[in-house]
């Protein structure tokens, strides 16, 4: 007897083809296709899906919540949108290997304005030990990629000073142990320090030992690198994909906004490294703002050693007027900030610098430089970051995907934390028709699953992992937005994370079935 039977839906499987007419079973963890009459079937559930549409999982490559879902395990605003299984890790920033508790504390301190803290102490050092804690005690499946930035406080430590040849081998070896124990590759986030500090030549390096293991880049590229060119930053992405023999995954990848050349450059770039037998992906976000921690915008010099070294340059005054100096002037006015802990300063929430300076009678540098250090440096920015005219290029191109790239703390998040997967549904699809329902599909389910190597999920076939949701193609819908953004999707109404209901009609179950999903076992 089958535990669950859904029928009556039109099921698209996440491969790309029309949707096709039959019942999905559903026993263990395991779903089964059952075509003709289903009506002498036998089950513990029988759920009527006429006017839905039945998918695989959503699977998302860019996720914060690796420290963020321990504290909020039914992580809602997520699996509201479909989303069965995250990648996290990304951004460089990972929160294991470490030697040391400390270390590992110091590093969630640093980028806390884009990751946030653990409910507890942490107190796992390995890959492993992290990966333990995901295990059926949170809502989706967890997967785990490599941050170049542990590797590097490994390996040479927190500063900028060059690998040497031995240092190199080190970090190789966190490579190999971290991916033995089931990371999936590794990232890079080449403007968040200490990874950040990493040469071309040693990023090839660790790819190459990466690849060898089986595993891919996925970077967020070295903005500084603008200097030399435009494409710069995404020309050394292809680089070291090229050197190392590793696919390349270029994340939250998008024009930045208008006049910054032509989307066809970008979208070129990549057409041109596949034509030449690359392996090169990208995934981007559906809404038209970024988000990140607003320490992105501080110099690196002054983060030279962690995040006491900032803390320390937010004090001093020389150091405050050369940062004054260095700091764009776009993170002073056209952002907004979020994630203000001490009650004095909830009043900022959702304003801009420019605007909390004016509350303040402060000049806007020492605004951000005093919140920064009367936040312990936690402090998240949202702001226009995608030229929304050329995001549906991004968004229908056969190489790219959708992933959220969503910070998940603070009253005024960016609108996509609650909206990414669903906009594509209710606006690419249904409104805008820049993409055909089955396509959509397959790059939120099938290809991701794919990038990433799960073996059985990411399509509904016999004897596939049970990640299933049922969404109704004519009312979904993401009402986040800027205003307003913590606000759920509508019509995805039913969502199964291995064969058990984490939304079940439209309402959160409390369910805790996701796994850690390793690579060579998954």
């Amino acid at each position: 007897m089958l535990d669950i039977l859904i029928y009556g839906g039109a099921i698209l499987d996440g491969s790309g083809n029309p949707a096709y007419g039959a019942a999905i079973g559903i026993t263990g963890d395991r779903i089964s296709i059952h075509r003709g009459d289903v009506s002498l079937l036998e089950a513990g559930r029988k759920i009527d899906a006429t006017g839905y549409v039945v998918s695989p999982g959503f699977v998302d490559l860019h996720s914060h919540a690796g420290l963020t879902i321990l504290g909020s395990p039914h992580h809602e605003p997520k699996v509201r949108q479909g989303v069965t299984t995250e990648l996290v890790g990304i951004d460089g920033i990972s929160h294991a290997p470490f030697k040391t508790q400390e270390d590992l504390e110091r590093y969630i301190w640093l980028d806390s304005g884009l990751n946030g803290y653990p409910p507890m102490p942490p107190d796992w050092l390995t890959v492993e030990g992290l990966l333990s804690k995901y295990e059926e005690s949170v809502a989706i499946n967890m997967a785990y990629i490599l941050g170049n930035s542990p590797v590097r406080i490994w390996g040479v430590g927190w500063g900028a000073e060059k690998a040497s040849a031995s240092q190199t081998e080190n970090m190789k070896a966190v490579i190999r142990e971290s991916m033995e124990e089931g990371a999936w590759g590794i990232s890079t986030g080449l403007d968040y320090p200490p990874g950040a500090y990493a040469s071309t030549k040693e990023l090839i390096e660790l790819s190459r030992e990466s690849a060898r293991l089986g595993g891919f880049y996925h970077t967020h590229t070295r903005a500084s690198l603008k200097e030399k060119g435009r494409m710069a930053p995404w020309l050394e992405a292809i680089e070291i994909g090229k050197e190392a023999e590793i696919p390349v995954h270029l994340t939250h990848y998008r024009q930045g906004y208008q006049g910054d050349g032509s989307h066809l450059d970008y979208l070129g770039l990549v057409d041109n490294a596949r034509d030449h037998g690359m392996d090169v992906t990208f995934d981007c976000y559906t809404y038209p703002y970024s988000g990140t921690t607003i320490t992105i915008g501080l110099p690196h010099w002054a983060k030279d050693g962690g995040p006491e070294r900032l803390m320390a340059a937010l004090r001093d005054p020389d150091d405050r007027a050369k940062m004054k100096k260095e700091i764009s002037g776009d993170r002073l006015e056209n952002n907004w900030l979020t994630n203000f802990t001490q009650p004095k300063n909830k009043i900022y929430e959702g304003k801009s610098i420019t605007e909390i300076s004016e509350m303040r009678h402060q000049d806007p540098a020492d605004s951000l430089f005093d919140l920064l250090e009367e936040e312990n440096l936690g402090i998240s920015t949202v702001g226009l970051g995608t030229n929304p005219q050329t995001l549906p290029a991004f968004v229908s191109h056969p190489a790219g995907m959708i992933a959220s790239d969503a910070i998940l703390f603070g009253d005024y998040p960016n609108p996509r934390t609650y909206g990414c997967f669903p906009v594509v549904l209710s606006e690419f699809v249904r409104s805008e028709k820049q993409l055909r329902l089955p396509e959509a599909i397959r790059k939120m389910t099938s290809f991701p699953a794919q990038r990433l190597g799960l073996r059985e999920r990411g399509l509904i076939k016999d004897g596939f992992k049970a990640d299933l949701v049922l969404f109704d193609p004519d009312a979904v819908e993401a009402p986040a937005t800027k205003e307003n953004p913590k606000q759920y999707a509508v019509g995805i109404d039913y969502v199964f994370v291995n064969g058990k209901a984490v939304v079940d009609n439209g309402k959160s179950t409390g369910a805790l079935p996701g796994r850690s999903l390793r690579r060579g076992k998954d």
